[in-house]
């Protein structure tokens, strides 16, 4: 059983700003960042913002703002190197992946691992201006970092791994700014969680016949036909739990309104889901870069 070859579909555009402007050599590191797809760093971003506005309750400092938006994406840069280096043998067998940097043999093993190093190096210097609170709660996800490429291989539940570290920056921003971490906030990292298994599910849709090929797991071939009431029903707890997390902070009105907003955003995507279409599913992921967009202004909009 093979792929039916359909360029839309893969993760890699060949001639693309990193094949017109970039030197050779440093066009397969900024693949293995995904530097030239942003959709994931942005999806870091929103959230990590949302909780750095809402334990300042307001506009977060400045130099605060730009440690944690380098380490979101410096983490997330290294997560997806961690990921290509534990996929590179099955990546080349699936259509959305087979021309990444380490499927196609732009990059060998050794330079991915010396390229990550360097990546988490840098992570690791930017924790040198936060607070020792913050730099334990940092090395807590670790853990989570390097165990996520390795879950497809032996539970349904990757999405709810890679949920857990991808928004880990929400814990961390409570850490720095408050000193603790109240439960709205792990309620909103929750909600996240939630979040992130919905929409990384629709994204899983795309690949569920070539993962059910060989062999890996995924919520997408777990819930099978079900997928679109599974993916309603995280949407739904990403709504409640950012709802009453949002209020034991103590956001204010204009946040609920907010929710009210990103709850019609969510099930707007819910109902356009077509298991049978790769193509519409794909687009619904990136749709949830207006979600998280949606996040931070309403917690911009719950500090007034």
């Amino acid at each position: 059983m093979t792929s039916t070859t359909r360029p839309d579909l893969s993760d890699i555009h060949l001639g693309d700003w990193v094949d017109r402007r970039l030197p050779r050599p440093w066009r397969p590191y900024t693949r293995l960042a995904r530097l030239d797809r942003p959709v994931g760093i942005w999806l870091t971003l929103f959230p990590c913002w949302a909780a750095l506005v809402q334990a300042s309750h307001g506009f977060p400092d400045l130099r605060q703002l730009v440690v944690f938006s380098l380490g979101a994406l410096l983490m997330r840069s290294a997560g997806s190197t961690v990921n290509d280096i534990a996929d590179r043998k099955f990546d080349g067998h699936v259509e959305r992946t087979r021309f990444r940097p380490l499927a196609s043999g732009q990059i060998d093993t050794p330079r991915a691992f010396a390229f990550l190093a360097v990546q988490l190096a840098l992570a690791a210097s930017l924790l040198l201006l936060l607070t020792p609170f913050t730099r334990l709660v940092a090395i807590c996800v670790l853990p989570l970092v390097f165990i996520y490429p390795l879950c497809k291989r032996f539970t349904h539940w990757p999405q709810a791994v890679l949920g857990a570290a991808f928004n880990w920056g929400m814990l961390m921003a409570w850490a720095e700014v408050a000193g603790h971490i109240p439960a709205g906030a792990v309620l909103m990292w929750a909600g996240a969680i939630a979040w992130q298994i919905g929409y990384d599910t629709v994204y899983a849709y795309v690949d569920v016949k070539d993962d059910t090929r060989l062999g890996l797991k995924s919520t997408a071939i777990l819930f099978g036909r079900h997928g679109k009431i599974c993916i309603g029903l995280f949407y739904a707890m990403t709504a409640g739990a950012w709802s009453l997390g949002g209020w034991l902070l103590g956001m204010s009105w204009p946040y609920a309104i907010g929710m009210l907003v990103i709850g019609a955003h969510l099930a707007w995507q819910t109902w356009r889901i077509d298991l049978a279409r790769p193509e519409v599913n794909f687009r619904l992921f990136l749709a949830n870069v207006v979600s998280g967009a949606l996040l931070a202004a309403a917690a911009l909009a719950g500090t007034w």
